[in-house]
């Protein structure tokens, strides 16, 4: 084949509908859902993990939820160093849109946060609302790692929250239920001739609940990414008020096959909000410098070229601002493109 030129770019490609026939071959044992059986089980007391300090106060003219973050003590050791990078992140239950989240303590075992958030909420309304503290482990080149959580489930255990409150609390280590977000399943499929990978986004399955109403207005949002910058985006079309949205919807990048080594796909699910900003609801990665099965996904796909490759693919908790993308733009130092 006579190539004379390879750009190393994203043209625009508009977002097709395909149907499920298109999308390639798809092994049964992949859809296969979670036992359920396992809630019927009386639940193990949960492991502890650390306590947390935080201080409760109603603001009347507020009209908002006051929570002081306090201090953490005697949280275990996440790193190969024997030490941990800590933060926290608070919602108000059902409502997952509203978060907060603390800095991150660098090598802290015993971090003070000393950091305050306010929740708008009306005060009649707290008794059907739950404060939940997750504490994270932050790790700049892989997902996070959940180290527990602390949920209060009455606000008025203590007080009438009229004065602050201090409470301490127990950190509860992560189970799999509470770092559950859902799952994706998408397929790839690579063209080396023409240098075009396909990512087909097919469904998603059990979504976190983002909205007050216990659902969410998912849609997935893709991100080529080269030596940590991001490159060029797509996006699917939002599913209305399911958590368990189907989309069969095509997304496609131009990356000629002396760069499929440098790059990779962060993938997104998001949960549209028309009145504030959208919300992350779980994100994975595939790419070579991918874990697990994203790496191992992205391999079988170049194994087997011009194949959809098709697997579930469980979502992480998104970093946030600790870790967000720094800079945008294109790769610095591509291969330059080959000619005859």
């Amino acid at each position: 084949m006579n190539v004379t030129s390879v750009d190393f770019s994203m043209d625009a490609m508009p977002l097709r509908q395909s149907s499920t026939t298109s999308i390639g071959r798809i092994k049964p044992e992949l859809y296969k859902q979670k036992s359920v059986d396992s809630e019927d089980e009386a639940k193990e007391p949960a492991e502890t993990c650390g306590k947390l300090s935080f201080s409760l106060r109603y603001d009347y003219e507020e009209q908002a939820l006051v929570v002081r973050i306090l201090k953490a003590l005697d949280l275990p050791a996440k790193d190969f160093t024997g030490t941990s990078d800590p933060y926290v992140k608070i919602y108000l239950l059902p409502e997952r849109k509203k978060k907060f989240q603390t800095r991150v303590h660098r090598k802290n075992l015993n971090p003070m946060f000393d950091e305050t958030f306010s929740f708008p909420v009306v005060y009649d309304e707290l008794c059907n609302r739950k404060l939940h503290f997750s504490v994270y482990d932050f790790d700049r080149f892989t997902s996070h790692d959940m180290i527990g959580e602390v949920v209060v489930d009455n606000l008025f255990e203590l007080s009438d929250l009229s004065r602050e409150a201090v409470v301490w609390k127990d950190i509860h280590a992560a189970t799999t239920e509470s770092i559950d977000l859902g799952e994706i399943m998408y397929s790839l499929c690579y063209l080396p001739t023409a240098g075009r990978m396909t990512l087909t986004v097919i469904k998603c399955r059990n979504l976190k609940a983002m909205d007050i109403t216990g659902s969410s207005d998912p849609y997935v949002k893709v991100y080529l990414i080269c030596d940590g910058r991001r490159l060029k985006k797509r996006k699917t079309t939002t599913k209305k008020s399911t958590l368990n949205p189907s989309y069969n919807e095509a997304i496609i990048f131009d990356i000629p096959p002396e760069n499929v080594e440098q790059v990779s796909l962060s993938i997104m699910v998001m949960d549209y909000d028309r009145v504030g900003h959208n919300e992350v609801i779980g994100v994975c990665r595939t790419g070579p410098d991918a874990e697990g099965l994203g790496r191992d996904h992205w391999n079988e796909m170049l194994a087997y070229p011009r194949k959809p490759i098709t697997h579930w693919h469980a979502l992480g908790e998104w970093p946030g601002r600790a870790a967000s993308f720094e800079s945008q733009g294109s790769c610095p130092s591509p291969k330059p493109p080959q000619t005859p």
